[in-house]
């Protein structure tokens, strides 16, 4: 309890707690369809490739919004930035509400609903930009564990939509969003550490190796979690038949693992390093999706199972989201936002994988196996990529290196080789 006291005197706890509060109802919004997946299918006949696209669109809509946003807030600040993206969700949600009223009208409410997915970067960046950075990791996972807006997402959205209908769930999702605004504008503030760089510096990761590493590995570890909270509704009522209530009461359960975990996740970084953990974590999770496959004609074992994998992956987002403010210590919401970006597009991958496979073999499982193949291809190539890191930015195991005199800004890491 002491050390915790002392992290959150070394920063601006407000702005943590409002940057959290932002990201977990941004989050929320942003799964939306995907919780409510099973009573849009059988409103409008969806075929197993179809329920698969319908939830990858708002993931994929998210992904490609991450960066300009991410850019945006380093013009006008990453607080400014939160409020006019939680005013846009309310207007997108108001859409949903009075207009959608067919299954293109579904994909287009998906393409909205993306704004919402467009947060995270900057939610993090804001969350830990007054901590220094022997604490980022634990800030950045405080701030991330916004994630668990799955969990309220799958937890309310159903039963309101059993209630009232599921187009009026996005009426109710407009009104609570106003709380997260009202928070950003009284608590927030924005961090010291915003500095006034060309866009060339601003986009410098996206011509680097170590951006494009980061990226794929994230493609795993959030690309994951995302894809597989979205379509566990979907895949529970399908392949068990159990009510649509009870698939988003069983995908809350494995949600929510992730979304704690993940802020143990960025704390162990902290202290092994976020190249340590990362390894253990895309082992656990190529394992964890291969018994998944397997384990289809159980629900309990299938259950916890999926709660295993989720521990991971939540715990894989907070490792790498550890390593990203010490390479790019002065540009972290860009940064993240990229990384953001294309990890997201990833989780596109995954409904649509699960989607195909069932349509065209009968079966979700190679929708499994192909995804475990993609964590273990990222897990040789992070061995591989951490021999340079460790040399250049990190120290061993992806631990920070010591904060040199004037603070943590005062002096950039070296740059890796591109």
């Amino acid at each position: 309890m002491a050390g915790f006291k002392t992290f959150l005197r070394a920063g601006h706890w407000p702005t943590l707690a409002a940057s959290f509060l932002y990201f977990d109802f941004c989050f929320a919004v942003w799964v939306l369809n995907g919780a409510m997946g099973p009573f849009i299918s059988e409103t409008y006949g969806l075929s197993a490739a179809q329920k698969g696209f319908m939830v990858s669109v708002p993931i994929l809509a998210g992904a490609l919004m991450r960066f300009p946003l991410g850019v945006l807030a380093q013009y006008i600040g990453r607080k400014n930035a939160a409020m006019v993206e939680m005013g846009l969700i309310v207007l997108a949600l108001g859409f949903g509400y009075f207009f959608v009223d067919s299954y293109d009208g579904v994909l287009a409410m998906g393409v909205l609903l993306g704004i919402a997915g467009a947060s995270f970067g900057v939610a993090l960046s804001l969350g830990s930009g007054w901590f220094p950075a022997q604490y980022k990791g634990l800030a950045m996972g405080i701030a991330g564990a916004g994630n668990s807006g799955t969990v309220l997402a799958v937890l309310f959205a159903p039963p309101l939509a059993m209630k009232f209908g599921w187009q009026a769930v996005y009426g109710l999702a407009a009104l609570t969003m106003l709380l997260p605004l009202a928070v950003m504008w009284w608590a927030a503030k924005e961090p010291p550490d915003r500095e006034h760089q060309t866009f060339r510096e601003h986009v410098a990761c996206l011509f680097e190796k170590d951006g494009w590493a980061f990226s794929l590995i994230y493609v795993v570890t959030f690309g994951g979690f995302i894809g597989l909270a979205s379509f566990l509704p979907t895949y529970f009522h399908d392949q068990f038949g159990v009510t649509k209530v009870e698939a988003g009461q069983l995908t809350m359960l494995a949600t929510l693992m992730g979304s704690g975990v993940r802020v143990i996740g960025g704390h162990v970084s902290d202290r092994l390093g976020g190249i340590t953990t990362l390894s253990g974590v895309l082992v656990m999770v190529a394992i964890s999706l291969l018994a998944c496959g397997f384990a289809g004609g159980s629900l309990p074992v299938t259950t916890l199972l999926f709660m295993l994998c989720f521990a991971a992956l939540g715990a894989g987002n907070g490792a790498l989201f550890q390593l990203v403010p010490l390479r790019w210590p002065l540009t972290t919401a860009v940064a993240g936002s990229m990384i953001g970006e294309v990890g997201a597009l990833g989780g596109g991958f995954l409904p649509n994988a699960m989607g195909l496979s069932k349509q065209f073999t009968g079966t979700y499982l190679w929708g499994f196996v192909a995804f475990t193949l993609l964590a273990v291809a990222m897990l040789g190539m992070l061995r591989v990529v951490q021999i340079r890191w460790t040399r250049t930015w990190a120290e061993k195991g992806g631990r920070a290196r010591p904060t040199p005199p004037g603070g943590p800004g005062a002096a950039a890491p070296r740059r890796a080789a591109l």
